[in-house]
């Protein structure tokens, strides 16, 4: 296996909520129009998900469904909502689903006297194949509430392997990010280690050890993603272990 090194590995530590989702919220009181626009559209390309899924599992049709949560992204930035939140009172998930619960709430008046959505898009959720992810995925009895966790905690491990892949993608190791990724998380491999190792032309031994890095660094990453959408670094392994109890629920 080439001895090229491994993508860079930062700690968690107090500085890593510098620029926590929440700390990019609070930066947005009294900014412009157009940093509050750049702001929400990043948010709303990480969080979409979740949130459609919410509103969908509540019986609400597929282009509705993009309606109600394009609406909800520019009802933020134009009422500025943001003005109002306290990291200090929980999770940023829970900031977000209950500000679209009371935006829902609202939202048969609004529509009397404003165009939804305001003109402004901030996902194409036809280029997302929104509705088509959605019917693939497997039924479930869950509350909506239950599932929004479920795919905020799928959405936000998916974001850390896009990340990791990256990095591997800049060290020249991206066959071997694709070859390990379904090894870490996410995938029905049955492969062996030996299959893999000939796959990439090296030894098994070697392929343990890059498994056993990708998973560090997966941990890492996974840390550090938490570490965006909760208050303090004492939070952390709460909200891990409650979105990974999530995904087996």
């Amino acid at each position: 296996m080439p001895s090229s090194p491994e993508p860079a590995a930062p700690s968690l530590d107090v500085r890593a909520f510098v620029t926590t989702r929440w700390s990019v919220v609070l930066q947005l009181r009294g900014a412009s129009s157009d940093d509050r626009a750049k702001a929400l559209q990043e948010l709303c390309r990480a969080y979409w998900y979740p949130l459609y899924w919410f509103v969908r599992r509540r019986g609400m049709a597929p282009h509705d469904a993009e309606d109600s949560i394009q609406s909800f992204f520019t009802f933020l930035l134009e009422k500025e909502v943001f003005a109002r939140a306290d990291r200090d009172r929980g999770r940023f998930r829970t900031f977000l689903l209950c500000s679209l619960k009371n935006f829902q709430a609202n939202d048969r008046a609004r529509r009397d006297s404003q165009k939804r959505g305001g003109g402004q898009l901030f996902v194409s959720f036809e280029e997302l194949k929104a509705e088509s992810r959605y019917e693939a995925e497997p039924s479930s009895d869950l509350s909506p509430e239950r599932l929004y966790d479920q795919k905020w905690a799928t959405s936000l491990l998916e974001r850390v392997l896009d990340t990791l892949q990256l990095e591997y993608t800049a060290a020249g190791k991206e066959p071997m990010f694709r070859a390990l990724r379904t090894l870490v998380w996410g995938g029905r491999d049955v492969r062996t280690y030996e299959v893999v190792a000939e796959e990439l032309g090296t030894t098994e031994g070697a392929i343990k050890v890059a498994v056993h890095r990708l998973r560090a660094r997966f941990k890492e990453r996974l840390r550090d993603e938490v570490a965006q959408t909760v208050e303090t670094p004492e939070a952390v392994d709460e909200e891990l272990h409650y979105l990974l109890a999530a995904l087996t629920t």
